[in-house]
């Protein structure tokens, strides 16, 4: 017969009253949600078994970090939207070899995206806070994947005083910083187009600030880059071009990093520079794109246009795509350590990863490329 319930304020049951209804100590109904071993099987069943028919759901998760003083979660601060966090191959991978490294320490992973603000919000519409769920997350630490820096969402990071990880990020004393070597990787494209005979160059940018902008990027705007990858890897394929006072550079920037922004770019691109005989993409998604522009143009890759991503992705040795590898999962490997290290009280170093280019069958001798043929 199981036990009557007890009438509680509010008809809430606690551990004490389940405690109480079995003629045990509260330790001992503890025991059997949080210490398992210190109770014989049986025991411990018969506890769980008069909780459930007393209608008693378990410790309150809230209270228990509180005791603990640790919550058991990381938040991984994403400055994007929700989605791209999925819809982005390398942000995938990188999320999957975090989370692989503190699985096993009794920590769970929180993913705190920032939307960006319409530009434009309707009137009546809540004005928009992307300092909001960092602010108010209930975490052990923080890991900041590639933000703005002078984003609002790094600064309230920075302000939680909590162990701390930027990657990808200039480096900031409140915290640990691992990235890879993105100005060199960049280099080593461009430098290999330019010993192929290549002078006319587009340049495919991931976002460069948080003020967003899609299309030709001015030397204004090139100035004002906050996003340390894309300024790293512009900085490196200008760094490739100073012996070669021949070379021109067309930068363009897209806003969202998909293979439709990358194909609508290099049409742009190529219609506005006829000239353009290869393109320096900072992924890999955007090859793919600059790949569709010159199927959809008649253009043979690389006899009439070379392209090289950035990322090394899995499906890019398919492609036979020429492309910058990069280390994603050992950097989120050592990205879970350092935060583990962080959490157990002891200082992380900083950690630069290798990049390397990958040659394959997107690249080639530059060829003059015919003028698109025009009506007259």
């Amino acid at each position: 017969m199981p036990p009557a319930k007890p009438t509680a304020p509010g008809g809430r049951i606690t551990l004490r009253d389940v405690a109480r209804a079995l003629g045990v100590s509260v330790a001992t109904v503890s025991n059997a949600y949080n210490r398992p071993d210190q109770l014989s099987a049986d025991l411990r069943q018969r506890i769980l078994q008069a909780a459930r028919d007393l209608g008693y759901t378990g410790p309150d998760p809230l209270a228990r970090s509180l005791r603990r003083g640790r919550t058991g979660v990381l938040g991984v601060v994403y400055d994007a939207p929700l989605e791209y966090a999925f819809a982005d191959p390398a942000a995938a991978l990188f999320l999957g070899s975090v989370t692989r490294a503190v699985q096993h320490h009794d920590l769970n992973v929180l993913l705190l995206a920032s939307p960006h603000a319409a530009p434009h919000p309707p009137a009546g519409a809540p004005t928009h806070d992307p300092t909001g769920p960092v602010r108010s997350a209930s975490v052990d630490g923080f890991i900041v994947y590639c933000a703005a820096e002078d984003s609002p969402l790094l600064r309230a990071v920075l302000e939680r005083g909590l162990p701390t990880v930027l990657v990808d990020q200039e480096r900031h004393e409140e915290a640990v910083n691992i990235g890879i070597d993105d100005a060199g990787g960049a280099q080593a494209a461009a430098a290999h187009l330019l010993d192929l005979g290549h002078r006319q160059l587009g340049v495919l940018c991931l976002e460069l600030s948080e003020q967003r902008a899609s299309g030709p990027v001015s030397p204004a705007r090139e100035a004002q880059v906050s996003y340390r990858t894309s300024g790293q890897r512009l900085r490196g394929y200008r760094a490739a071009t100073h012996a070669h006072p021949d070379v021109t550079l067309h930068p363009a920037e897209v806003i969202h990093n998909t293979p439709q922004a990358g194909e609508a770019l290099t049409l742009d691109l190529l219609r506005d520079h006829p000239d353009i005989t290869a393109v320096l993409c900072m992924s890999d998604v955007l090859a793919q794109g600059a790949l569709r522009a010159a199927a959809s143009l008649g253009l043979r890759v690389p006899e009439d246009l070379s392209v090289i991503g950035y990322d090394d992705l899995p499906s890019s040795e398919s492609l036979n795509l020429t492309t910058v590898w990069q280390p994603t999962s050992d950097k989120g490997e050592q990205v879970g350590q350092a935060i583990l290290t962080l959490l157990a009280g002891h200082p992380a170093p900083p950690v630069t990863l290798p990049t390397r280019l990958v040659v394959r069958g997107t690249t080639a001798p530059a060829a003059p490329r015919p003028r698109p043929a025009t009506q007259g």
